[in-house]
């Protein structure tokens, strides 16, 4: 047993580590996890990919067991194993590096048989690599024991899912998504209540629904989960309304999600049931999960008879295999798959990192399904294949390995000697070194990508975080602070020493052309993005289609990932058919008529920005900066204006001296937000008003607000108060201050005028008239700004200085997020909504991505099984897979993907893949010339980048001035700069017309430099 494990209170959470998964599990599930004693048995590529999964996901303890010891076969994909662990106990050989991977699981190694009294100390035994007796053996001890059960296995190409939680498992949420919610805007008064929505509520008939918010009828706001009726997409009812209160306005209805019984068969009982039940993860391949199970079973009877696995390849094993399938077929009733199974016999020796990836991510999130209740679990087998990676077996080499003592064998098993020399000779790139990055790191290096001829380079800007090590698990808790790419690429030769690596600490973006150019590109043969963000990946997209390099783009949300794969001229980019951007939030609606925590949550977090950050940086630049003034003045627009407003109002109106003037100026943003605004916006529309639709103002997704009385016995007031006073006092470097008593004792001591509504102020009801009201106010007030001027210039700037905060939502200590619920709960009491607590309030306002360890595990997987395509250099798009899946539903799609687009000039067809080559000089006018007459297209606009060279309404004199330029020189003449160096040729962008003046799109022109 590893010691120097941390030891947690009884249902504490340390969210520092476990925010990205808490958004995924909830606190519930989370803590049912911490609870949980899980053993896992066989510790090869398998057993370590879910012992790592569950060890990140927080379970109480992992028990690693296996009798075996290392051979050289492990090191193909049982990354925490080296040469000089051949010979000894698996377990114990990898017990200290996954104890590493979370400081609060204990972790331990058995080397003993698994007795019944060993067995009886886990809630959840996982076994890989297990004979079938041993399965059905241990399988009987669990339910005699009431001990969930999982059974994995990965052969070759195939791998399968067993798992058995017993008669009576209760699931507590079936696919994790967020109840559904709806606002009400009628109840009728009968026996059968009907409820109006405002918006389609799309919940399903029989499900449950409890009410908030209603006035009138107040009394369904009392009402446990009742079970609806679904009369339409806008209504349902929910029985007997007809003696309740008059429904008045208002209200929401809120899904309830009800815990499910699943019942499991028993291990005996399921592998011969005349109907199997399957998860199917491929709906091409309806017909092979039950040859997949056949093949497996067929294994361990093989393996029984002959105490030996079916040699790689052989013909004479593969046939004495297909008649033990022949055998088993017939006591299922089922036709064997003959291609499949003898496929299965010759390569089920192979061992593959990518696949252990992908059943070791299924696996441990079953685990974590059983110890939790949280999601729908596999019933009860999952089969999978990934046989589009293989060749024709007549294009298979007749001597597949040829050495039988490389840590590569087993992959040679499956491939081939010779695609292994070119998975080892591949020049890779990856961009990103987070969670997605370092399992794509760790399954490359137990590939062998870039161990030959090739090398493999890595980028990543970011610096380790604490709560990077829940899924990043190549780091460790001394990493924080450092570079990831760095400990990445470090932790990755560890694995395998015959990795040529190295990283960089950059971002891949227009600022970095100069190190990621044409020349960087054209030496690549794969490029694989693990990235978080859309605009960095549309930019490796771009240059990846430039410069013709594959490109594997993937990415998780949650227990959602999914994979696409870009092939030169065949694919599709991922530009292609990328997302649209989210919708955001009306300005309005934030700023005046909320109904939704969502929407108090983002007004609270600009309320950070506005009173913290974006004013001090003003006064930042105002007071470091003795041209800013002048600046400012010169601009003479509103921006200026309103700018000198904001640093005269925070360095001379309401600077603090000390910490009390903090607690005074925090005393009167509550009184102005939620007092006198509220006041002001109802003064504008009163109660009971009526629009000129006759319809009631206050109605639907109006909420009216009502003003909060300040109260110091209410916490919520006294945590907007500190909050507030202390970041005030953080930003002019005051001593601070978050006792309780202190502030409260201080707080009384401010006196707040009383406000009356002004009748001259407008509020704008829409974005519409937002926007108008903001055109009619651009007049600028030159007099007011040489007033403000004069103010500022006489300021006494010596020892004054101050410092904006940017929102940090990870440090619990620097009171942002304090800030942010408080200010958005308060608000939230103004409208009626109701509150989120801090997880939920730094989920939104951080913008932060759910994130488990074993999603991150299995889209890399599947990314993986894609390079081994592109390496064997395969040239039928149907080989290739775009994936995607869902583990909460054990729901998972596998399409072809797109072909590109086409496009046409005349008889030429072209898509992205295509352009114009020109390799030698050519001045502006002889381009356009040989486009005239190479092409018989005219070019009507020519631009790189964001420079125009040519268009057909330029001036004679421009043109003259340009036509006898090459083309780069034009460049130089209208940037007024040099071409850098790192340029290796130039993509222009070229309008045209055909000779019918119609215009046509053509491909963009490639214009050499240098070679």
């Amino acid at each position: 047993m590893v010691d120097d494990k941390i030891e947690l209170k009884n249902g504490d959470i340390d969210e520092s580590l476990y925010s990205r998964q808490l958004y995924v599990l909830g606190i519930d599930a989370m803590r049912k996890l911490q609870n949980s004693n899980v053993l896992v048995s066989g510790l090869g590529g398998l057993g370590v990919e879910i012992a790592k999964n569950i060890i990140l996901g927080g379970v109480k303890s992992v028990t690693l067991h296996d009798e075996k010891c290392c051979t050289v076969k492990d090191l193909s994909s049982q990354f925490y194993f080296n040469q000089s662990c051949i010979g000894k106990n698996r377990a114990k050989c990898c017990n200290k590096q996954l104890s590493e991977l979370n400081s609060y699981v204990t972790t331990s190694a058995c080397s003993e048989a698994l007795s019944e009294a060993i067995l009886s100390r886990f809630q959840v035994i996982v076994l890989t690599e297990s004979s079938d007796k041993e399965q059905k053996r241990i399988s009987d001890i669990c339910r005699s024991h009431e001990i969930a059960l999982i059974i994995a296995d990965t052969k070759g190409l195939f791998g399968q899912v067993f798992c058995d939680f017993g008669e009576n498992f209760i699931v507590y949420d079936d696919d994790g998504l967020p109840p559904k919610c709806s606002q009400i805007i009628g109840i009728s008064k009968e026996l059968e209540g009907v409820i109006t929505t405002e918006k389609w509520h799309n919940l399903l008939d029989g499900e449950y629904v409890t009410f908030s918010g209603i006035e009138g009828m107040t009394e369904l706001n009392q009402w446990k989960a009742v079970k609806i009726k679904k009369l339409g997409n806008y209504t349902f009812s929910v029985g007997d309304t007809s003696k309740l209160s008059e429904y008045i306005e208002g209200g929401i209805v809120t899904q309830v999600k009800m815990p499910k019984t699943l019942s499991f068969k028993p291990l005996k009982v399921a592998e011969n049931q005349a109907e199997f039940t399957f998860m199917l993860m491929d709906l091409n391949k309806m017909n092979n999960a039950e040859q997949i199970h056949m093949a497996f079973t067929a294994y361990h009877r093989f393996l029984e008879r002959h105490q030996r696995e079916p040699r790689p390849w052989n013909e004479s094993d593969a046939l004495e295999f297909m008649k033990i399938c022949v055998e088993r077929a017939s006591q299922l009733c089922l036709e064997v798959d003959v291609k499949l199974v003898t496929t299965f016999s010759k390569i089920c020796t192979g061992n593959l990192a990518p696949m252990n990836a992908i059943i070791g991510g299924i696996t441990a999130q079953e685990v974590m399904k059983a110890c939790s209740g949280k999601f729908t679990p596999i019933t009860q087998y999952l089969c999978f294949d990934a046989l589009e990676c293989l060749r024709d077996e007549e294009a298979m080499p007749k001597y597949l390995s040829q050495n039988c003592g490389s840590r590569y064998n087993s992959q040679s098993i499956v491939f081939g000697s010779d695609v292994q020399r070119r998975i080892e000779d591949l020049k890779m790139f990856i961009v990103g070194a987070g969670a997605i990055g370092c399992e794509l790191l760790k399954n490359f290096a137990m590939m062998g990508v870039g161990c030959g001829n090739g090398e493999m380079i890595i980028t990543d800007m970011d610096l380790i975080e604490k709560s990077n090590l829940n899924r990043q698990f190549l780091f460790r808790s001394s990493d924080v602070g450092s570079s990831k790419s760095q400990i990445a690429a470090r932790v990755a030769k560890i694995m395998n020493n015959q990795l040529n690596i190295f990283h960089h600490e950059n971002k891949i973006c227009s600022e970095t052309e100069n190190i990621y150019n044409e020349f960087f590109f054209e030496k690549l043969d794969l490029v694989a993005n693990a990235l978080d963000n859309v605009d960095a990946r549309l930019f490796v997209d771009r240059k990846c289609v430039i410069y013709h390099k594959p490109l594997i783009d993937s990415g998780t949300l949650g227990t959602m990932g999914n994979v696409q794969v870009v092939v030169p001229h065949l694919t599709e980019s991922y530009a292609s058919s990328v997302d649209p951007p989210e919708k955001s939030i009306p300005v309005c609606t934030l700023r005046h008529f909320p109904n939704a925590i969502e929407h108090t949550i983002q007004w609270a977090r600009d309320k950070f920005e506005g009173f913290f950050y974006n004013d001090v940086v003003d006064a930042e630049k105002f007071l470091s900066d003795d041209n800013y003034l002048d600046n400012l003045v010169a601009k003479n627009n509103v921006a200026s204006l309103e700018s000198l407003q904001s640093i005269k109002k925070l360095l001379i109106d309401e600077r603090p001296h000390n910490f009390f003037d903090c607690v005074k100026w925090a005393r009167y943003r509550f009184e102005d937000l939620f007092i006198n605004q509220i006041k002001q916006l109802l003064f504008n529309f009163p109660p009971g008003q009526v629009t000129s639709n006759g319809e009631l103002f206050w109605s639907g997704s109006k909420k009216m607000p009502t003003f909060i009385t300040f109260d110091v016995n209410q916490q919520l007031h006294i945590d907007f108060i500190i909050s507030s006073a202390n970041l005030m006092a953080e930003i002019f470097d005051l001593n601070s201050n978050r006792d309780y008593s202190y502030v409260i004792e201080n707080v009384r001591k401010v006196e707040v005028r009383n406000f009356e509504p002004q009748s001259n102020v407008k509020i704008p009801v829409s974005d519409a008239e937002l926007e108008e009201k903001n055109d009619s106010d651009e007049e600028v007030d030159e007099e007011a700004i040489r007033k403000l001027a004069d103010e500022l210039m006489s300021l006494n700037k010596l020892g004054l200085k101050a410092r904006g905060l940017q929102f940090e939502k990870d440090n619990d200590a620097n009171l942002h997020m304090d800030f942010v619920v408080a200010a958005s709960n308060l608000r939230a009491e103004n409208y009626k909504i109701p509150p989120a607590d801090k997880l939920k309030s730094k989920l939104i306002a951080g913008k932060i991505q759910p994130a488990i360890a074993t999603s991150t595990s299995i889209v890399a997987g599947f990314a993986c099984l894609e390079a081994y395509k592109i390496a064997q250099g395969f040239k039928d798009i149907k080989r290739y897979q775009n994936s995607y899946f869902n583990l909460a539903d054990n729901s998972y799609a596998f399409s072809e993907p797109k072909e590109a687009a086409t496009s046409q000039f005349y008889k030429t067809l072209w898509t992205i893949w295509d352009r114009f080559d020109i390799n030698h000089p050519m001045t502006l006018r002889q381009l356009l010339d040989y486009f005239k007459k190479e092409h018989r297209l005219e070019i009507t606009m020519l631009s790189q980048n964001v420079t125009m060279l040519y268009s057909f309404f330029m001036s004679e004199k421009k043109l003259k001035e340009r036509e006898n330029l090459l083309i780069d020189e034009c460049i130089e003449h209208i940037m007024e700069e040099k071409t850098e160096p790192h340029v290796k040729s130039l993509i222009l962008e070229a309008y045209c017309c055909d000779e019918d003046d119609m215009e046509v799109k053509v491909p963009y022109i490639r214009y050499l430099l240098r070679s």
